[in-house]
């Protein structure tokens, strides 16, 4: 059986391969849309299931398994996924610096006509954080592609005062819901 991940994500790539996963990539091309209408944790699934269905369908193939995950970060109501620019970046971390927040990272499984999906939730709380701070931390360069403007397992880590829940959904894949899903269509990881 032949196992997908339908992202581009370096970070998921290398959550799959920590646990010895063998997979292949195929990049969704469906576009993300974090203005929808709906509950965030809603909002996050159909786009994780959108991604796997995508790719499902190009690969048209009945024996693999297609892995579709979309991460996103809830505060106040706003949903922030991945900064539009610098000054996107900046404004995201203001909004975060000192606060907690929600990271929810919807995964779907597609194997045929199955099609599963769930979501996990993280609350992370950002120690205070001063503009010229923050603007340094955005001239790295390595919040620009990150949902929330942050890599919690990069220098982002130095914003991050605690988390409560999966720090593997901070990341951008949360492994033991993955691992659930998988078992639905008849997957074992364990």
């Amino acid at each position: 059986m032949k196992i997908i991940l339908a992202s581009a994500s370096p970070r998921r790539r290398h959550l799959l391969e920590l646990i010895g996963l063998d997979f292949a990539v195929e990049v969704s091309e469906f576009e993300e849309d974090n203005t929808k209408d709906m509950r965030p944790e809603e909002l996050a699934m159909v786009q994780a299931m959108n991604k796997a269905i995508d790719v499902s369908k190009r690969i048209a193939s009945e024996n693999a398994v297609v892995i579709g995950a979309d991460t996103i970060v809830v505060i106040d109501g706003r949903v922030f996924g991945k900064p539009q620019d610098y000054h996107d970046a900046v404004q995201m971390l203001t909004v975060l610096a000192g606060r907690e927040h929600i990271v929810i990272s919807g995964v779907a499984v597609v194997k045929g006509k199955q099609v599963v999906s769930g979501y996990s939730t993280t609350s992370v709380k950002f120690r205070p954080l001063s503009l010229a701070q923050i603007k340094r931390y955005v001239d790295t360069g390595e919040p620009l592609d990150k949902a929330g403007a942050y890599a919690i397992q990069g220098r982002g880590a130095l914003l991050v005062e605690g988390i409560t829940g999966c720090y593997n959904n901070v990341v951008g894949l949360p492994l033991v819901k993955l691992s659930e899903l998988l078992e639905q269509v008849g997957v074992q990881l364990l």
